[in-house]
């Protein structure tokens, strides 16, 4: 959360890291707003989340059609022997099964042609709620999937919005370092002039070229931060590889106080807690947990008689006859039609079992959900909370800076004049000039750190719309 120390340190410390080369910016400029919406708009994993969604929605369907009648249609064409035996066996996937009496003189070198089909409905008319309750499963599931979509938008648009606020924070660091090797070049030429009539010892040229050094490689890595920066806001907001601008606009002052809806009498806890009960993240667990339960409700009207209603009109026809004959001009299609009808009630009581453990499962699990949401209110308690106390002391430290750089610019100009008096050293002019670059970059970053911690705390909250609207009062001002 230390946004500008953080930035500071990015921005102003060495990295040996070679520097990356970015295309030349071009196009309008980019509000942070708008790289909001184009965020939300164009990023994949948004995309992705809606696409899973619809696919689990479509279980909603599925779970409907079990209320409509099974219709199967078969038909079947043999040739085969006509050999029989008679006895009972279990029905096996390798031995097909045989209709007809035994009959004498049967041969394994003998074959007739068989057939047959038929058409079978099959209808369960009612179910005590088990149907009802997969719909309602099927829905939760779906209701889950719909609230991961926002889940996804509020994290796609806030790293947007962090996005940008580095880039703008990137930037900042380039100009207090350009500034800094302006200033550094303007003293080392007035210490070379010294030091070329003889009114300085040379070592005291020598240190200057080298902060002057020092302070182009700190600018190079401000630059290539910048450069980073800039490529990370174009994956931010699902343009990746293209160049990007961006409008500063009022992110460089102080933000103007939120104003409080009038007639409101609802207290600060009383608004926390509604907010946090309408968090993507909350949503979500609250979604899994109505998951659990209809799982449960499933479970609950599991245990009864199925009852299955079954009409079926099919046919057969076969070559091989009765009294031995083999015609091969029959069986070919189907002659004999027959047709049937019945109910079939099946109920397995050993199932009782398996459903107890399965209740057992579902409980554990639902004490793990609930387990889950209270740990989600209590980290989007803890930071809101944080924010809060964030967007103070982000406050305190952006009325402290600019005393901070008045004092390091009066510094660094009287060791100057102090250095050329000759009642100082080069050394202490660097340090001073160090100083004030510093004062320079964090005077620059704290205001940019009151937006980023109001950021946070839209996040806490999850509704990013009142730092939009807090954005959209300081450009208005």
């Amino acid at each position: 959360m230390n946004f500008r120390k953080y930035l500071t340190q990015l921005c102003i410390c060495l990295l040996a890291i070679p520097l990356v080369t970015v295309a030349q910016e071009a196009g309008a400029p980019l509000r942070l707003e708008n790289a909001v919406e184009l965020a939300v708009q164009n990023y994949p994993a948004i995309r992705a989340a809606q696409a899973q969604a619809s696919a689990v929605s479509a279980n909603i369907e599925l779970a409907r059609n079990a209320y409509l009648p099974r219709v199967e249609m078969d038909w079947q064409q043999t040739r085969g022997t006509r050999n029989n035996v008679f006895g009972q066996f279990f029905p096996q996937p390798g031995i097909p099964p045989i209709s007809g009496p035994l009959l004498a003189n049967s041969s394994f070198t003998e074959s007739a042609w068989g057939s047959g089909g038929g058409l079978l409905v099959s209808w369960e008319p009612f179910d005590f709620g088990l149907k009802k309750a997969r719909i309602e499963v099927a829905r939760r599931v779906s209701g889950e999937a719909e609230a991961r979509i926002a889940v996804t938008r509020l994290d796609v648009a806030v790293a947007a919005a962090d996005a940008f606020l580095l880039a703008v924070a990137a930037d900042q660091a380039v100009r207090a370092a350009q500034a800094n090797v302006d200033r550094m070049d303007t003293f080392s030429k007035a210490v070379h002039v010294l030091v070329d009539n003889q009114l300085r010892p040379g070592a005291d040229a020598s240190r200057t070229d080298a902060e002057l050094a020092a302070a182009r490689s700190i600018l190079i890595q401000a630059r290539k931060n910048a450069a980073i920066a800039r490529i990370a806001l174009a994956e931010a907001i699902g343009q990746a590889g293209q160049p990007v601008t961006v409008d500063v606009g009022p992110l460089l002052e102080l933000p103007p106080s939120p104003s409080t809806a009038a007639g409101v009498d609802l207290s600060a806890q009383q608004l926390a807690g509604q907010q946090l009960a309408t968090h993507p993240l909350v949503l979500v667990q609250k979604a899994s947990l109505d998951v659990i339960l209809a799982r449960q409700r499933v479970l609950d009207r599991s245990f009864f008689p199925r009852f299955q209603w079954q009409t079926s009109v099919f046919g057969r026809g076969s070559g091989a006859r009765v009294d031995g004959r083999l015609l091969n001009s029959r069986g070919f299609f189907p002659d004999t039609p027959n047709w049937a009808t019945g109910l079939t009630i099946s109920f397995a009581p050993t199932d009782i079992f398996n459903l107890r453990t399965r209740r057992r499962q579902e409980s554990d699990y639902l004490a793990a959900e609930q387990a889950r949401y209270d740990q989600s209110l209590q980290k989007l308690k803890a930071e809101e909370a944080t924010a809060r106390v964030v967007i103070a002391s982000a406050k305190e430290l952006a009325e402290n800076t600019p005393r901070q750089l008045q004092a390091a610019q009066e510094t660094e100009l009287r060791v100057r004049k102090r250095y050329e008096a000759e009642l100082t050293t080069i050394t202490e002019v660097a340090e001073a000039q160090r100083l004030l670059t510093t004062a320079e970059v964090e005077n620059a970053l704290a205001q940019l750190s009151v937006w980023h911690a109001h950021l946070a705390e839209a996040r806490a909250k999850g509704d990013l719309k009142p730092f939009l609207d807090l954005l959209r009062n300081a450009r208005q001002k």
